[in-house]
């Protein structure tokens, strides 16, 4: 789960998803969800690993990569109204979602769509690197110069340093990392607010962004079961620790999958 993968070529399922490697058939279904200002890409390394046992699909927001004609989408409840239209198709197996940082935001706000819409729930949400929808801290980094931005990123160590200091790609990243800083920060979720599915948190040990304390209290947003895992490290955590993580994804889908069998 590294930034530095380089891509095998893409197949869009829409412009929405990506799906890099082909599955078997009946696989179930691993949704993944970036961060702020990250993209598909980030998850290459995870649709290698995982597939073709598990059907690993990537969401794709507008305003990066090959959609970074399309306007940036500013607020985590639209941003999920629009990919859950697009997901909702996929509900016909057991179906798993996992975001990381402002990815997991999504990834929750989505799995209420499916219930809202009539629909079976995810089988599981993996929230990483994020603290509960509840838990709210008074942060205004999108309103930040480029500087204060950057400075944030170095401190998250999310970007490798030859990004940071290239001008002419930070200058055409920092609109959609911008933007998503937006859009979690001004997010809000009630207390009470739930998914009808078992979460898994991930987080890392030092993660500045999210104490163990913010990290359980995801417990409060599901009708169903809780654990928190914690991995040494800070936001990024699972650059470092790929195949722990990945183990603990992939033992919660098979155990599920051997129970339904």
């Amino acid at each position: 789960m590294t930034t530095q993968q380089t891509p095998a070529p893409t197949t869009a399922e829409s412009a929405w998803i990506r799906r890099y490697h082909p599955a078997v058939a009946d696989a179930p279904r691993l949704i993944c969800f970036p961060h702020a200002g990250g993209s598909a890409s980030f998850y290459f390394p995870v649709a290698k690993e995982l597939t073709p046992g598990i059907d690993v699909l990537v969401v794709q927001y507008p305003g990066r990569q090959e959609r970074r004609r399309e306007p940036l989408v500013d607020n985590v409840p639209e941003l999920a109204d629009r990919a859950f239209e697009e997901l909702r198709h996929y509900a016909d197996r057991p179906l798993y979602l996992f975001g990381h940082s402002m990815g997991a935001t999504v990834a929750f706000e989505i799995a209420r769509r499916f219930t809202a819409a009539g629909l079976p729930a995810p089988a599981r949400l993996f929230a990483s690197a994020r603290r509960a929808p509840s838990r709210t801290r008074a942060e205004r980094i999108h309103t930040r110069d480029d500087e204060g931005v950057i400075r944030e990123l170095r401190k998250l160590s999310g970007t490798d340093d030859r990004v940071l200091g290239n001008e002419e790609i930070m200058r055409l990243a920092l609109p959609a990392i911008r933007n998503d800083y937006k859009a979690v920060e001004t997010y809000r979720a009630e207390r009470g607010v739930t998914v009808d599915c078992p979460i898994t948190v991930l987080t890392g040990d030092t993660d500045p962004n999210t104490t163990l304390d913010e990290a359980h209290a995801w417990a409060e947003h599901t009708t169903a079961d809780c654990e928190v895992r914690s991995f040494p490290g800070g936001h990024f955590y699972l650059a470092d620790r790929q195949r722990e993580v990945l183990d603990t994804i992939t033992a919660r889908i098979t155990g599920a999958a051997a129970v339904r069998g």
